[in-house]
């Protein structure tokens, strides 16, 4: 029998209705089984029990009256951090920043709310988002739940630790160049980046995307119904559209005609190791099994797209840090100090070419990608690496040579999701990562799902460590 902590929100909304299974149950076996990986992961930030099950009965009287209050209702969840929940402080993954109250829940929190879900945590990032990794000043080190000598990826990192370790089934995230779907590869967990303003979130910024972290195509669809209802507050936000979620499941067949296109080659930064290769291939050949026409794909991004990236991000950060007092900015990671400090030299006019990466990255993702009906790609040329590492190069100067596969996704305003196709030797997940044409979400998440039908058996969720 499936534990509680291990069912699916789908499972549970339908107990829920049959009155089976009870909100305050479910939450103190999440509860239960959080205190048992909590020490060995810590994925979780503001854990507060008590509250979770106030929230929980709360529910749970809702159900008994049959007057549910949204389509999440007792489900439990968490939230990213740095997604604003009022009254608490967001401190942004690290120690400089003042822990001031939030006024508001951000979007994304706001409609969880207002859908009924429980929320059981926040979750941790590493500082101001800006690595694929656990490491911060204000949190604990986060770790992988399938070996906790690696790290969980980021920057969304607790809550693709907390989405694996089986913290309940619903979790967000943000991205603005990986940051779902390194963490959800690295923890063989599913997560869609979706098209830049599907999901209004708060505040905006070019390429920032929130979006769902759990362990199936069918949660991250019943979330996505929640959480792309219009909020004013985002300046990017799409006009509301009825999306049919619920139709994500067209079965396997979703994939016969369709023309493929198969990236192997990011074109820049680290190569692909071959564990990873051979993971991505297998899924193609399952997909061409299926019906599907896979075609390979030549590079569209160049190392210098990836380094003006970088570069403009590292002046950004810069800026950032020189506008703190010299207390503050020295309680920030080292690395990060030293990644942006490097941009000090900068000129205007390398200032301007480096933003102009941002467009050419844009317009040769959105041409390479236009042949195509989807792209499949690795996620990361890399499986998790060492939890302590802040990248994979840990070198502050060349710190997202990871990120090649990812990036160009969110600059192109496309939607890109992770799904696990695999596992090393070793035994760490390997993830796939699916993109569509902008606005194409609910096909990205069709496809995904038809793969979820045709890839290899998963292996068990891996469990706490016996005390």
């Amino acid at each position: 029998m499936t534990a509680l902590h291990d069912l699916p929100a789908h499972d549970l909304l339908a107990a829920y209705r049959q009155r089976t299974l009870s909100p305050v149950e479910v939450t103190q076996a999440v509860l239960a089984h959080i205190e048992r990986w909590e020490p060995h992961i810590r994925a979780t930030y503001l854990l507060r029990p008590e509250m979770a099950l106030a929230q929980a009965r709360e529910s749970e009287a809702r159900w008994l009256r049959g007057e549910p209050k949204g389509a999440l209702d007792g489900v439990p969840s968490t939230i990213k951090e740095n997604i604003a929940t009022e009254g608490d402080p967001t401190p942004l993954g690290t120690a400089a920043v003042e822990l001031v109250p939030a006024a508001a829940d951000a979007p994304p929190a706001a409609r969880m709310r207002e859908a009924g879900a429980v929320i059981v945590a926040k979750t941790t990032m590493p500082d101001y988002g800006m690595l694929s990794s656990g490491l911060s000043t204000f949190h604990p080190l986060s770790r992988n739940p399938w070996d906790t000598r690696k790290g969980p990826g980021g920057s969304s990192a607790g809550g693709g630790a907390a989405a694996a370790a089986g913290y309940g089934p619903l979790h967000i995230g943000t991205d603005i160049g990986g940051s779902l779907r390194l963490p959800a590869s690295w923890c063989g967990i599913f997560s869609l980046k979706p098209s830049l303003g599907r999901i209004p979130i708060d505040p905006p910024y070019t390429g920032r995307a929130a979006g769902p972290m759990t362990r199936t195509v069918a949660d991250a669809a019943l979330m996505m119904m929640v959480l792309s209802q219009p909020d004013a507050r985002d300046s990017m936000s799409l006009p509301y559209q009825d999306i049919a979620w619920s139709q994500f499941n067209k079965g396997a067949e979703r994939l016969r005609g369709l023309r493929i296109g198969l990236l192997l080659d990011a074109g820049c930064g680290l190569p692909v190791e071959p564990e990873v290769k051979a993971a991505v291939e297998r899924a193609a050949k399952l997909m061409e099994a299926a019906g599907a026409t896979i075609v390979p794909m030549a590079p569209f991004m160049t190392q210098a797209m990836l380094d003006g990236m970088d570069h403009f991000w590292r002046m950004r950060s810069h800026i950032d840090l020189q506008a703190l007092p010299a207390a503050r900015r020295d309680k920030v990671l080292p690395y990060i100090r030293t990644w942006a400090d490097s941009a000090a030299g900068m000129s205007g006019t390398e200032v301007f070419n480096a933003s102009h990466q941002f467009h050419l990255t844009r317009v040769n993702t959105v041409k390479a990608c236009s042949a195509f009906d989807y792209v499949i790609s690795p996620v990361a040329p890399m499986p998790a690496f060492q939890a302590e590492l802040p990248s994979p190069t840990n070198d502050p100067l060349r710190p997202l040579e990871h990120i090649g596969f990812t990036v160009p996704f969110n600059m192109s305003e496309q939607p890109a999701a992770s799904v696990n196709c695999g596992y090393t030797t070793s035994g760490l997940p390997i993830g796939l990562q699916i993109a569509g044409a902008r606005f194409d979400d609910l096909g990205v998440l069709q496809v995904a799902h038809a793969f979820e039908l045709i890839r290899e058996p998963q292996r068990a969720w891996p469990q706490p460590p016996a005390s």
